[in-house]
């Protein structure tokens, strides 16, 4: 940076290439590690004793509630598209939660978020009073 005693001139940082698609990128890969991992239960949709009814009923062969005297009694269980029964593809808790980023990527948005900081109509469209 060389003065000439009244003024300053820009940081080089100032005048880099504002990139928006990296800053976006980067942002959305980095705010993924926040998130807490999460699960169903192992044993979600399989807590009943149902067995299917086997063939020449009239109805599906899903496994059903057994027992009588009770509203549940007869209905479908286990089954993904059963009410009470357990989802198609339980989440796991291994699942890929986060998202890697390179150095030079995260330099490089850290960067043009810096320099777009210095154009005063970016600013002013973000909602700041400049």
């Amino acid at each position: 940076m060389a003065t000439d005693g009244a003024s300053l001139s820009l940081p080089d940082v100032m005048k880099a290439s504002i990139r928006p698609n990296i800053v976006t990128f980067v942002h959305g890969q980095i705010s993924e590690n926040a998130r807490q991992p999460y699960a169903v239960s192992k044993r979600a949709g399989h807590q009943t004793s149902a067995k299917s009814w086997g063939t020449g009923r009239a109805v599906s062969r899903i496994p059903r509630v057994p027992g009588g005297g009770t509203h549940r009694a007869g209905q479908g269980a286990f089954g993904n598209m059963c009410r009470g029964g357990r989802m198609f593809a339980p989440t796991k808790i291994w699942r890929c939660w986060h998202g890697a980023v390179n150095v030079t990527q995260k330099r490089h948005a850290m960067v043009s978020a810096i320099a777009a900081s210095a154009v005063p109509s970016l600013v002013i469209a973000h909602g700041t009073s400049y």
